[in-house]
C-alpha cells in the first residue's frame, strides 16, 4: 500500500503521523511511504532521518495527498486538506466530528473512508488510541493551569503546592478517566488539595486505592457540584461521551460564583468543552478570561509537546496501521469489531452512531457498507 503523511497545518500542531520508526517497519512490510518534507521538524525527525528509514521524500501536501492509498495525520484535516481527500481513499487520524459540522459535511462529499483514532475500541471498551493523548493532556493540564494562576497570566497569583505555613490551592478534577487520573498525578506531585468527581462509584474506589488520602473523591449525584467549584482555584474539564459532543457540565452562571482569578482548563474542548463559556483556543494564545475566571481550552495540548506525543502516539497506532496496509480495510475491519467501531465515514455514509445523532445525519451500520 502507498502511505502518505502530511505536515500538520493546524495552528502550533507540531506532531507527526509516524516516526522514523514507524516507516521502518512499514517499510519491512513493502509498503511504500511518502513523507512531506520537514514534517516531523518540530516533534524532532528530520528529512534524513526518515530517508534512513526507506521514505520518501515529497515536497507538496497534493502530491501526497494525490500519490497515496491511505493518509495518516494526527489532528483532524483542515478544509483545505478535505478537498484534497479522493474517492475510496482511507484517511487514519484523530477528528471529533462532533463537534465539527463543517469538516463532517466536507468528508461527506469527499466520498473517502474516515477511521478516528478516538473512538477504535479495545475488549474492555476503553479508548486505546485516545488514552496517550488524554494521558499528555492530562498532566499538561495541571501545568497549564498552575502558570495560568500566576498574577501576570491573569490569574490570582495562588502557588498550587502552597508555601510553608500557607495552604495549597484546591485543584476540582471533572471525570476520572485518562484525562483525570493524569491531571490528579500531577496535580497531587504538587501537593496540591485534589478533589475528583466522577458518576462511578467503582472508578472512585480505583482512584481512591491509587492515590490514598492524596486526593478526595466525589461522586456525581452525591454532592453538590456548586459548592466545590466556589472554593477551587483550579477546575480541570477530563469529561468524555465517545465520539460525542462534551456535555455542558458547568454553567454560565457556575462560573460566576468562581473565585476571581481562579483557572479552568477545559481539556475536553475538542469535543465541544464541558464547559459553557469554553471556546477553542491555541498555544499561540492560549487563555481569555470571562467574569475575571482565567479559562485554558488549547484544542490540541499535546501539540504543545510534540516529540513525547508523537512517540506515545506511535506506539498504539503503528498495529492499526500495519493491519490496514498489509490486509486492506473490508479484512482489517470486518475481523475486528473494535476496529470496525473507528470508521465514522464511509464513502459518503455517517457509520458512527453518535456523530449522525449530533449532526443530524441519517446513521448507517458500517457492517453493512464493508464488504
Amino acid at each position: 500500500m502507498k502511505i502518505g503523511v502530511p505536515s500538520e497545518i493546524k495552528a502550533q500542531e507540531s506532531r507527526v503521523g509516524l516516526t522514523p520508526q514507524s516507516v521502518k517497519e512499514l517499510i519491512k512490510d513493502k509498503h511504500t511511504v511518502y513523507i512531506q518534507t520537514d514534517a516531523g521538524l518540530g516533534a524532532g525527525f528530520s528529512n534524513i532521518d526518515y530517508e534512513k528509514s526507506g521514505a520518501k521524500i515529497v515536497n507538496s501536501a497534493e502530491d501526497i495527498f494525490k500519490d497515496s492509498d491511505m493518509i495518516i495525520k494526527v489532528k483532524e484535516p483542515q478544509l483545505n486538506e478535505v478537498k484534497m481527500l479522493k474517492e475510496n481513499q482511507i484517511l487514519f487520524t484523530y477528528l471529533h466530528l462532533s463537534a465539527a459540522p463543517e469538516l463532517t459535511k466536507g468528508l461527506v462529499d469527499s466520498d473517502s473512508i474516515c477511521i478516528a483514532y478516538e473512538t477504535v475500541t479495545d475488549h474492555n471498551n476503553k479508548l486505546p488510541l485516545l488514552a496517550p493523548m488524554s494521558a499528555v493532556a492530562g498532566r499538561m493540564s495541571i501545568q497549564a493551569g498552575a502558570y495560568a494562576l500566576e498574577k501576570h497570566k491573569g490569574g490570582s497569583g495562588l502557588l498550587l503546592g502552597g508555601a510553608p505555613g500557607v495552604l495549597p490551592g484546591n485543584v476540582l478534577i471533572l471525570g476520572g478517566g485518562v484525562v483525570g487520573e493524569n491531571a490528579a498525578i500531577i496535580a497531587t506531585g504538587m501537593q496540591a488539595k485534589v478533589f475528583i468527581v466522577d458518576k462511578s462509584e467503582e472508578r472512585l474506589e480505583e482512584l481512591q486505592e491509587k492515590f490514598g488520602d492524596k486526593i478526595d473523591p466525589l461522586h456525581s449525584d452525591k454532592v453538590n457540584l456548586k459548592d466545590y467549584i466556589s472554593e477551587c482555584d483550579l477546575l480541570v474539564g477530563g469529561i468524555l461521551v465517545p465520539g460525542s459532543n462534551a456535555p455542558k457540565i458547568i454553567s454560565k452562571e457556575m462560573i460566576k460564583d468562581m473565585k476571581s482569578g481562579s483557572v479552568i482548563v477545559d481539556v475536553a474542548i475538542d469535543q465541544g468543552g464541558c464547559v459553557e463559556t469554553s471556546r477553542p483556543t491555541t498555544h499561540a494564545n492560549p487563555t481569555y478570561i470571562v467574569d475575571d475566571v482565567v479559562h485554558y481550552c488549547v484544542a490540541n495540548m499535546p501539540g504543545g509537546v510534540p516529540r513525547t506525543s508523537t512517540l506515545a502516539l506511535n506506539a498504539v497506532t503503528l498495529p492499526f496501521i500495519q493491519n490496514l496496509a498489509l490486509n486492506g480495510l473490508t479484512k482489517a475491519l470486518k475481523n475486528d469489531k473494535n476496529f470496525m467501531n473507528g470508521l465514522n465515514i464511509f464513502k459518503g455514509a455517517v457509520t458512527y452512531k453518535a456523530i449522525a445523532d449530533d449532526l443530524n445525519y441519517e446513521y448507517i451500520d458500517p457492517e453493512t457498507l464493508v464488504n
